[in-house]
């Protein structure tokens, strides 16, 4: 099992390696913008791909509608701080399967994580 996490901090990206791992997941790539995931997920078919909303240089609903373009079907997890409905459905209207607000419960995501994987025919 091989994982995308994206996100501009570095101790987010740690937490969300650690809630993979606790999922069962230790392959960990890491991006911290929206373009780099885009640049990753285009050489790379992850299993999971764990994308925050804001982000420099691309955000992350943007690299999301970039991978689905791309042709990527991977599982994509939204992980962001707006709990806002019109963004929820922004996010699954892109291509995400997912979505988690933060701050999360670590075993939310967790299970989260396993439930993606488990639909995508990888658990």
């Amino acid at each position: 099992m091989k994982a995308l996490v994206v996100d501009d901090s570095a101790v987010m990206r740690k937490v969300l390696i650690g809630a993979l791992g606790r999922a069962g997941i230790t392959d960990v790539d890491q991006a911290a913008d929206g373009k780099e995931a885009v640049e990753a997920t285009s050489g790379t078919d992850y299993d999971v791909v764990l994308m925050d909303w804001n982000m420099p240089n691309m955000l992350g609903i943007d690299a999301v509608r970039a991978i689905r373009a791309n042709g990527k079907t991977m599982p994509i997890i939204m992980v962001t701080t707006e709990a806002e409905k019109g963004r929820v459905i922004e996010a699954l209207k892109a291509g995400a399967q997912n979505y988690i607000i933060k701050p999360f419960e670590p075993n939310a995501i967790v299970s989260k994580i396993q439930e993606m994987i488990a639909k995508a025919g990888g658990g």
